[in-house]
């Protein structure tokens, strides 16, 4: 597949600035993608599509502030940091990206926040790209509980606006749990405490995977031919007890429905020989488009995603490029709300 195949015109008034004041009360687009059928309905209704037996699998991961604010030494220019993952506990060691690039060299002390914390550039990985050694005293923990005071809630440039403090609780997961993502498992912001404790008493099964969402997946594709295409590894985890519930759902003809690419991408990355889940603590690089054959979910709720994004493609190669962009358009002409604090859709595959 090409690119350009996943461009589209987006009026940028359907990307949705602010989530609903009810999580569950976004629209839900379902598409049936044995008949082509299209409906309309509201996210708590996903109640009538999951039954006793099937297994929901959602990303606990758990957003951090990433974006750090502060100013380089002797200059006092301001500088922006935005961290993507922590290299070394001990060492205070990270990943990071920087702006403006050109101006923070290798052995620079940045200050950040009214001085509160100090790092010192230590090399150069990419043309923005930076490791950061946090000069800090403390340990992991009490250092992340200071990026936490000082750090700045990672919003996606498409939300075209100041953060906001709601925002950390809103650009969050109510299952939110092990911090390391630099971006919300978006499909999962539709999930209440409620909607989960109903789906659980209609014996649906709700699991976790844990994958650390980096910014290589919210990062745009630069080529045309997707198969050239290189995807940041995201560090990712699958318990033995999650194993059992999906191979349960799998080995009784039950469903097994993913909340977002990042909960498909795991599952996906962790097939047996024999198609079935198993136990695993990895990272994985693995890039889903079409033509894909999805071996173990046959359900995958999403957002409605910007033209030519990862997670479109993801979509895509879940449902079927046709049926999908169709749909695509016809939420544009319904006006859907687009990006992560839009409304959702969910693809049935059977």
């Amino acid at each position: 597949m090409k690119l350009s195949a996943f461009k589209f015109n987006l009026p940028p008034e359907l990307i949705a600035l602010y989530p609903p004041e009810d999580r569950q009360d976004a629209r839900l687009m379902v598409v049936h993608k044995d008949t082509g059928k299209i409906e309309h309905r509201i996210f708590k209704d996903i109640l009538d599509y999951l039954d006793e037996g099937d297994t929901l699998v959602i990303n606990d991961t758990k957003v951090f502030p990433a974006k750090l604010y502060g100013t380089k030494e002797k200059t006092g220019a301001p500088i922006e940091i935005f961290l993507l993952r922590e290299l070394n506990e001990e060492l205070h060691l990270w990943d990071v990206l920087v702006d403006p690039a050109r101006k923070i060299r290798v052995g620079n002390k940045l200050y950040l926040g009214n001085g509160e914390l100090t790092a010192e550039v230590l090399d150069n990985t990419t043309s923005r790209g930076r490791t950061l050694k946090f000069l800090f005293e403390g340990n992991s923990q009490e250092l992340l509980s200071l990026i936490d005071e000082l750090g700045e809630t990672p919003l996606p440039q498409s939300i075209n606006r100041k953060v906001e403090f709601e925002d950390r609780a809103n650009y969050q997961t109510v299952y939110a749990k092990y911090i390391g993502a630099v971006a919300a498992p978006m499909a999962g912001l539709h999930f209440t405490k409620n909607l989960l404790k109903r789906l659980e008493l209609k014996g649906v099964a709700i699991t976790p995977i844990t994958l650390h969402i980096g910014l290589g997946t919210l990062r745009s594709v630069d080529v045309e031919d997707l198969t050239k295409h290189k995807v940041d590894s995201e560090g990712f985890m699958i318990s033995e007890e999650t194993s059992r519930l999906v191979n349960k759902s799998l080995d009784n003809k039950k469903r097994v429905c993913a909340v977002g690419a990042s909960s498909l991408k795991a599952l996906e990355s962790s097939i047996s020989a024999s198609s079935r889940v198993k136990p695993i603590q990895s990272w994985t690089n693995k890039f889903i488009f079409p033509p894909y054959t999805v071996r173990v979910c046959n359900l995958l709720i999403s957002n409605f995603h910007l033209p030519g994004s990862t997670l479109l493609i993801n979509s895509a190669a879940f449902g079927g490029y046709d049926l999908i962009m169709h749909a695509y358009q016809v939420a544009i002409k319904e006006k859907y709300r687009f990006s992560v604090y839009g409304d959702a859709m969910l693809i049935i595959d059977e």
